[in-house]
């Protein structure tokens, strides 16, 4: 494993999770559906791939990473023999798989963008979990003195 095996291991839970597509098709509907947060790509993979996920990620919001990583050494993290293309579908786990790599020059801007992305969805879990309160319990009208 070249640079760190944390980042294999992102990906190895993510598989565990169901928060990784994995294959040119997997990750075409994810990015149609509006479902990845993170496009990866091997090091190794073909230019047929490269140019379809160059395709994917110009028709959505994810951006694409480029690894340092082979096709076998992804493969080998996800339980299969080899794996060129895969998208992340949790902003969360994009995040920590961009700062696993230990690249923060070159990956700056993507964490920055990541990070405002998490940034969001906390706020929205928090804004949904107030409305399930108020929903339940009412909203607290504020006294009015007279």
């Amino acid at each position: 494993m070249p640079l760190t095996p944390k980042a294999l291991n992102l990906l190895s839970l993510a598989r565990k999770g169901g928060r990784i597509q994995l294959g040119e098709e997997a990750v075409g509907a994810a990015c149609r559906a509006g479902h990845a947060r993170l496009v990866i790509l091997a090091s190794d993979a073909g230019g047929n791939v490269t140019r379809r996920a160059n395709s994917f990620v110009h028709n959505s919001s994810a951006p694409l990473l480029c690894l340092s990583f082979t096709r076998d050494e992804i493969g080998s993290a996800v339980g299969r023999s080899s794996c060129a293309i895969g998208a992340i579908t949790d902003v969360a786990l994009a995040l920590a798989f961009v700062e696993a790599l230990d690249q923060p020059e070159q990956n700056s801007q993507l964490l920055q963008e990541l990070q405002a992305r998490v940034q969001r969805v906390q706020q929205r879990k928090q804004e949904e979990k107030a409305h399930q309160k108020n929903k339940r319990y009412g909203k607290k009208k504020q006294e009015v003195s007279k």
